[in-house]
């Protein structure tokens, strides 16, 4: 994880701790979802989301409506400015590029083991993981 936040070119949202920029990404993945629906795919607890939530809101990252089927939840979703304004257009690097020091070697050979390594891991942890290697021909 740690490669990956490094590999990430910066944004404003990479002053944000982890486990906010976590609840972030889940609310871009998943618009509209309840708090409870956040603690759940997160594992985080539902006072870190909530808090999460609020932080994020104020900073213009977020919005929250009420539920119009239960006025009692909170449904949270990207807000449409930040979509529309876009991120500012940035390089992409792919995490492999990172792995030589990591690893302490540069051998091709062992990057490649050390990249199919984290592929498997990524599979076997998170089925929708993306690759963690450029596609062929994209270095």
């Amino acid at each position: 994880m740690k490669l990956g936040e490094e590999a990430l070119p910066p944004s404003g949202f990479q002053r944000l701790p982890t486990s906010v920029r976590s609840v972030l990404v889940d609310v871009y993945e998943h618009p509209g979802s309840s708090v409870s629906e956040i603690t759940e795919r997160t594992g985080f607890p539902q006072s870190h989301v909530s808090a999460s939530v609020a932080r994020l809101r104020d900073n213009g990252g977020v919005i929250t409506t009420a539920d119009p089927a239960d006025r009692r939840r909170t449904l949270v979703s990207p807000n449409p400015e930040v979509i529309r304004s876009g991120l500012p257009s940035m390089p992409w690097v792919p995490v492999d590029e990172m792995l030589p020091q990591a690893i302490g070697s540069d051998d091709p050979g062992q990057v490649a083991e050390a990249v199919a390594a984290l592929e498997l891991l990524a599979r076997l942890l998170t089925p929708r993981a993306p690759r963690l290697s450029a596609p062929a021909g994209s270095l």
